[in-house]
């Protein structure tokens, strides 16, 4: 389909066609930041807009005052060529334009016929929606702007911005260089928040306005489409803000068959709504000049005139390059503002990531630091989180509540593993008790899955923030809660509004150090992994010379025991009688510690042994065990005791070979150290819900672990004994007292082993003369 017959099938749509998505009085208080402002189908009466197709410069649409500047009406121009309007040179620099960068032909100067008499026309093209807009003003009568006039234009300016020192001159500067250039009777720049409000850092204006100065502005002043439009284009400018909108005709975009795209344009018309915004604030002519950081909106540049004023499209090029050099400025002095804190920062982050790095873990490394790890964010108070174990440093709400907070951050923290608030109060309602310690939160999660965090608490900080009228009643209604329509706010006068349950902003720098916190605590922690894998492998080494040195210990000097041991089975066998009875005892007890000494040899070749193997962790019935334990016993010692078992004992996780020994050590002391004639030894547990009085304090126990014990009615242990009994070769009885060995042996240092190398504790109470119970747990593997 050509050109033509696109034209053709739309002039025969021309009817005054609505698209019912467009109407304004669907604007509602809950579309405001949908309102259609980029494809409004209008532009302003102080120019003249036309599109057309690449390929053959054929005019699709036009505005309907195309009479009032070109001198024909749009019908007689619709589907003709840009011929029709413009001489051959000017075709030719048009084409010319379409092989170009825009941003380096426009303006457009061409000079048409209307009416027969020349018109000279500023022009500015571009491309959108597969067609070429052509947007025309007339020129105002000044001389063109050669490089030499524009650099007297702004090296003035230019220096005097370049030559403040802090956020509020160059703001101040910025305003006044502005104003003295458009001559608008005020120029405001106003700074965006991240909550989208905004706020008045600077003015200058005429010496019969009110100030705005210092004003606060809520977020939806000015809607978040329009903010993208502020992005898009750096200058905006409306000559008369209560001139009549021009309509283009046809009303879509022929080619797509969609309403045209007026974002890039000049000319694009006014929201009804921004009009009547500009009224209620006594505003005829406005320019807004954006200033950018990192491609988003950081603030704007506002010029308000209280008559209809029109700028030549040179000083508004001028506007538009100083307002670059002031996004520059005005943001390098805002990052500047914390250069003083950022250097502090540092240096507590320094000394405190040293700090950690020589301690052996990191809970020791914010004990010994807590100042520099509250100043570090500047906070009031910090609370590390290791699992379960909950560490607190200042004043923060109960430890109880940070399981559940820790949860809650968890649905919202990001990827970057941070979140931060400083409405936690609002936001987590639970924590409205602790609003005076913790309003503000910032959470670093160092490792997922052993659940770290750094939370850090800011206090409530009580605010008064003066508003450009009151923030929440920034629209009008007709009177009833039905059906309510957008209006502008109308009233700008100074109201303050006291802000409470907020803490400080958390600022964009202590959140960069946070997460550089985090990758220093990753690398110490990679660091230590790496030393601790060299250690393990120096251990490995040093477990092959230890099976080396066992096997010596346990062949190589085991043998000359033994040679001992047999010739002096000899000695007494030939020369007994010669020796008499003191030889033949003093023989006898050379044999004996011979024996000795190989059961020391035995022990300390099983205990060396012994945490080497790893440990294979099944469900186990320990009734089974422990009747298995009781059976082998009773084989080597007929009725040693009275065995007493009060309830069947549970089924549990652990190692069954390692447990039948740890039973067998401590079922065998409660035998061997007992010299009452009628022994009984007792073997039971006893459940989290069930409480008894009689256990230790030593033994350390989680809330849900069983706690098992043995209990006797032997010699007892003394108490000054209780902590060395588990000692290796920890003796408390003569040698020759209650068979000697095993007392002496490593039994109950294997039977401490057991039962950490399960996750457990064990500890003992006893009574001197009347028995023992030694108490232990093998974690938490029901």
């Amino acid at each position: 389909m050509t050109s033509l017959d696109i034209i053709s099938q739309v002039k025969e749509r021309m009817t005054n066609l609505t698209d019912p998505e467009l109407a304004q009085s669907d604007l509602s208080l809950t579309t405001c930041d949908r309102e259609p402002i980029h494809i409004s189908n209008a532009i302003q009466s102080h120019g003249v807009l036309l599109t057309f197709t690449e390929a053959d410069l054929v005019i699709l649409q036009i505005s309907q005052n195309s009479a009032a500047f070109l001198g024909k009406e749009p019908i007689a121009l619709l589907g003709q060529p840009l011929s029709i309007l413009m001489q051959p040179e000017q075709i030719s620099t048009i084409r010319d334009c379409l092989n170009a960068e825009f941003e380096n032909v426009n303006p457009l100067r061409l000079m048409l016929s209307v009416g027969g008499q020349p018109q000279a026309f500023e022009g500015v093209v571009h491309r959108t929606d597969r067609v070429i807009i052509l947007e025309l003003e007339r020129s105002i009568e000044q001389q063109a702007v050669s490089f030499f006039d524009f650099y007297k234009f702004v090296k003035a300016p230019l220096d005097h911005l370049q030559n403040t020192q802090n956020l509020t001159e160059v703001a101040q500067q910025a305003v006044t260089v502005i104003r003295n250039i458009t001559g608008f009777d005020r120029v405001m720049l106003y700074r965006f928040h991240k909550d989208g409000s905004g706020h008045v850092i600077a003015e200058n204006k005429s010496t019969d306005s009110g100030s705005f100065l210092g004003l606060h502005y809520p977020a939806n002043d000015i809607p978040q489409q329009a903010k993208e439009l502020y992005r898009l284009s750096l200058l905006r400018i409306i000559p008369d803000a209560l001139s009549d909108q021009v309509y283009l005709e046809p009303e879509l975009n022929p080619i797509t068959s969609a309403p045209l795209d007026l974002s890039l344009s000049v000319l694009r018309s006014v929201s009804p709504l921004h009009t009547e915004y500009l009224e209620n604030m006594g505003v005829r002519a406005s320019m807004s000049i954006s200033l950018l950081h990192d491609h988003q909106l950081w603030g704007l540049l506002a010029c308000h005139h209280r008559s209809p004023k029109r700028l030549s499209y040179e000083t508004r090029t001028i506007c538009e390059f100083l307002g670059q050099v002031i996004s520059f400025e005005v943001t390098s002095k805002a990052n500047n503002e914390d250069l003083d804190s950022k250097i502090k920062l540092q240096a507590v982050q320094a000394r405190f990531v040293n700090t950690i790095a020589n301690c052996q873990t990191l809970g020791d490394g914010f004990h010994q630091n807590q100042r520099d790890l509250m100043d570090l964010l500047g906070a009031a108070s910090v609370i590390f989180c290791e699992g379960s174990k909950v560490s607190t440093f200042g004043n923060t709400p109960p430890a109880a509540t940070i399981a559940g907070l820790i949860e809650w951050v968890n649905q919202r923290i990001g990827e970057d593993a941070i979140y931060s608030t400083n409405t936690l109060v609002t936001d987590y309602p639970q924590f409205a008790p602790y609003k005076d310690v913790a309003s503000g939160l910032l959470a670093l999660r160092i490792a997922r899955v052993q659940q770290t965090y750094l939370l850090w608490f800011r206090p409530e900080v009580i605010q008064t923030i003066d508003w450009a009228g009151e923030p929440h009643k920034t629209a009008g209604t007709d009177g009833t809660d039905v059906d309510r329509q957008l209006k502008p706010r109308k009233s700008f006068e100074l109201w303050k509004e006291t802000i409470q349950l907020t803490a400080l902003p958390w600022k964009a720098y202590e959140i960069d150090a946070a997460l550089e916190l985090r990758s220093r605590i990753i690398g110490i922690v990679l660091q230590k992994a790496d030393e601790l894998a060299l250690l393990n492998k120096e251990l490995e080494r040093s477990n092959i010379e230890l099976d080396s040195f066992a096997y010596i210990a346990s062949h190589d000097l085991k043998e000359p025991l033994r040679g001992i041991h047999n010739y002096s089975t000899f000695l007494i066998e030939d020369y007994g009688q010669q020796l008499g009875a003191d030889g033949t005892r003093k023989l006898d007890t050379l044999m004996r510690l011979t024996r000795r000494m190989e059961d020391l040899i035995d022990s300390l070749l099983h205990y060396s042994q012994f945490g080497r193997a790893e440990l294979l962790f099944e469900a186990i019935d320990l009734g089974e065990v422990v009747q298995s334990v009781l059976d082998v016993i009773e084989i080597s010692r007929p009725a040693a005791a009275d065995f007493r078992i009060p309830r069947p004992l549970p089924i549990f996780q652990c190692d069954r070979t390692q447990v039948i020994e740890l039973f067998t050590n401590l079922i065998s002391n409660a035998i061997e150290y007992n010299d009452r004639p009628a022994k009984w030894v007792e073997i039971g547990y006893i459940l989290p819900t069930e409480i008894d009085p009689q256990l230790p304090e030593t033994l350390q126990v989680d809330p849900a672990q069983t706690i098992f014990f043995v209990r006797d009615n032997g010699i007892g242990i003394r108490t000054k004994h209780l902590e060395t009994i588990f000692k290796i070769f920890k003796r408390l009885h003569p040698a020759y007292k209650y068979g000697g060995g095993a007392g002496a042996g490593a039994g109950l240092t294997i039977a401490k082993k057991i039962v950490e190398r399960h996750g457990g504790n064990i500890a003992v109470t006893s009574t001197l003369g009347a028995g023992s119970t030694f108490y232990f747990t093998l974690g938490q593997r029901p």
